[in-house]
C-alpha cells in the first residue's frame, strides 16, 4: 500500500506544484473498501462467505462449507471479455499503418495483455495504458490497473487529460511515483518517501501519455463495473443455496423418533442419546410402550425453483444467455436458437468495442507521437475487431461466398473469415509466389505451332488486311 508523506501540507484550490498534484490524485485511488475492489473479489469468487447464515449455522457448518461458493460473477465477465479481440488498425488511404501498429503491438506483448486491459475495465470499471519511449526510442505500451493510477480531466472535457499519476511499489516495499502533465514529467524514485524530492523533466510529447479504458461510461458520473447490478442477485443466490444446503442437513435427511422410552442421564444430569440414528441400522427397546417412527423428509424443490428464478433474473440483467447458466439444461437449444439467444450479448460486446476501440486508437496515435510520425494526428484511424458472433463454419463461409458474388474484395472476405492481419499479409505473398510459379510453368509448356509448314519455327504472320471497304466505296461512287 502506498503511503502519502506525512510532512505534506494541505492546499486550497487547483494544484500548482507536482507534490500537490500527487496528493490530489492519490486521493482518487480506490481504497480497501471501494466498490471496485469488492467487484474484484466477486469476480475471483472470494466474496464474504456465510454472510446471510444465522450465527448458530455458521458455527455448526463452518468446517463443512468453508470453501463452498456458487459464483456466477466470473462467468458473466468472461462471457463478454472472451469476445473482445483486437485484430488490426487502419487509416483509410494510408498504406502500412497496420504493419507499423502491429510492430508496436507485438513489441509490448499486447496480444496477451490487451485481454487483461479489457478484463480489468469490465470488473472494476477502469484500467489504463501508459505509452512512453524505451531506451532505444521505441514506443512501449504498459497496462496499469485502476488500483495504481488516477487521472484528472481538463475542465469541460470528457477525454483530454490535464494530469495523471501512477503509484507503484516494488517487492521490497519501496514506493515509486510518476506524474505526467502536458508540460513536464515528475518522478519520485524508489526509496524516496517525500513527494517534493522528485525529479522534474520536460514532456517531449506535449500531451499526457495515459489512455483510460472506461467501462459503461456516461456523460455524468464515473465508469461502472459490469457486476454492479449483478452483485445483489448473486448474494441472493448464495443465500438461497446456503439455506438449501442447511436444510439438506437438518430436514432432508429422514429424522427418526421414539416414544415411551425412559431417558437416561449421565453423571452431570445431561440426557444420553440412546441411539446413533445416522449410523445404527437397527433400533430396539425393551420397554413395552416404546414406539418408533420417522418424520417426513423435507422437499428441496422449492429452493431449486427459487434459484432458477434468480439465475434467470441474473441472465436478464447481465444480458448473458440462459444456456451459459445451464438453466433448463434438459432442453438443449438448437444452433439457430443459440444464435438468437446470444443477440443481446453480441450487441453488448459491440457497444464495448465502440468505446474500447476509441481508446486503442488513442494508444496507437501516442505510439506514432513517440516516433514523431505525422500519423499521431490521424483521427480517422479505425480499430478492427474480430467478429464477436459465434456461428457454424458452414454458415459463415456460405455467407462470405455470397458476399464475393457482390464483388466484395478478397482481403475483406479474409478478414471477415477470421484470419488475422499477419495471416492476410502472408496470403498476399503466397499469391505472388503462386503467380510466379504459374508463369514459370507456362514457359515450360509446349507452344502452339503455325499451320503453314513454311512458317515452322517462325512467328505467326499477320493476316492480310481485307479490301472490302474499297469495293464498297467503288460501288457507291458508281451510283
Amino acid at each position: 500500500m502506498i503511503v502519502p508523506p506525512g510532512s505534506h501540507t494541505a492546499f486550497i484550490g487547483k494544484p500548482s506544484k507536482p507534490d500537490e498534484w500527487l496528493s490530489y490524485l492519490y486521493g482518487k485511488i480506490p481504497g480497501p473498501n471501494s466498490p471496485a475492489l469488492q467487484f474484484s473479489k466477486y469476480y475471483e469468487g472470494d466474496q464474504q462467505k456465510f454472510a446471510f447464515s444465522q450465527a448458530r449455522y455458521k458455527s455448526a457448518f463452518w468446517g463443512v462449507f468453508d470453501t463452498w461458493r456458487d459464483n456466477f460473477s466470473g462467468m458473466i465477465v468472461d462471457a463478454t471479455n472472451e469476445r473482445l479481440n483486437v485484430d488490426s488498425f487502419r487509416i483509410p488511404g494510408e498504406e502500412g499503418t497496420d504493419k507499423d501498429a502491429r510492430s508496436f503491438w507485438q513489441r509490448s506483448s499486447m496480444d496477451a495483455y490487451s485481454n487483461a486491459v479489457h478484463l480489468e475495465a469490465l470488473i472494476t470499471g477502469t484500467s489504463y495504458i501508459v505509452v512512453w519511449a524505451d531506451k532505444d526510442g521505441e514506443p512501449t505500451i504498459t497496462p496499469v490497473s485502476g488500483e495504481r493510477m488516477a487521472v484528472c480531466y481538463k475542465a469541460g472535457s470528457l477525454w483530454e487529460l490535464e494530469a495523471a499519476a501512477r503509484f507503484e511499489m516494488d517487492a521490497w516495499g519501496r514506493q515509486q511515483v510518476t506524474l505526467w502533465t502536458e508540460e513536464y514529467v515528475y518522478e519520485v524514485a524508489y526509496g524516496t518517501t517525500e513527494w517534493d524530492q522528485g525529479t522534474k523533466m520536460p514532456n517531449p510529447l506535449g500531451i499526457v501519455p495515459v489512455v483510460p479504458f472506461e467501462n459503461r461510461i456516461r456523460l455524468v458520473g464515473g465508469p461502472t463495473s459490469d457486476l454492479a447490478n449483478c452483485v445483489p442477485i448473486q448474494d441472493a443466490i448464495n443465500k438461497t443455496v446456503m439455506d438449501a444446503l442447511t436444510a439438506s442437513e437438518f430436514a432432508a435427511f429422514p429424522q427418526r423418533f421414539v416414544t415411551g422410552l425412559e431417558i437416561q442421564e449421565d453423571a452431570q444430569g445431561n440426557p444420553i442419546e440412546p441411539f446413533n440414528v445416522g449410523l445404527d441400522k437397527l433400533l430396539q427397546a425393551e420397554a413395552p410402550d416404546a414406539k418408533f417412527g420417522s418424520f417426513e423428509a423435507a422437499d428441496l424443490k422449492n429452493y431449486v425453483a427459487l434459484v432458477d428464478m434468480l439465475v434467470q433474473h441474473l441472465a436478464s440483467v447481465s444480458r448473458v444467455p440462459s444456456h451459459y447458466f445451464l438453466v433448463n439444461s434438459s432442453n438443449t437449444p438448437s444452433g439457430e436458437a443459440i444464435i438468437s439467444a446470444e443477440a443481446g450479448l453480441v450487441a453488448k460486446v459491440r457497444e464495448k468495442m465502440l468505446h474500447f476501440g476509441e481508446a486503442w486508437e488513442r494508444v496507437i496515435r501516442l505510439c506514432f507521437a513517440v516516433k514523431n510520425d505525422k500519423r499521431k494526428d490521424a483521427f480517422e484511424m479505425e480499430t478492427r475487431w474480430r467478429d464477436p458472433e459465434y456461428r457454424t463454419e458452414a454458415q459463415h463461409i456460405d455467407a462470405l461466398l455470397k458476399l464475393k458474388q457482390l464483388n466484395v474484395p478478397e482481403e475483406v472476405l479474409w478478414s471477415e473469415a477470421g484470419f488475422t492481419a499477419a495471416q492476410i499479409d502472408s496470403f498476399r505473398e503466397m499469391r505472388k509466389e503462386d503467380a510466379k510459379a504459374a508463369a514459370e510453368i507456362q514457359k515450360l509448356m509446349p507452344q502452339p505451332e503455325p499451320q503453314n509448314p513454311a512458317q515452322q519455327g517462325k512467328p505467326l504472320a499477320k493476316p492480310p488486311q481485307g479490301n472490302s471497304g474499297n469495293a464498297n466505296r467503288k460501288i457507291n461512287e458508281a451510283k
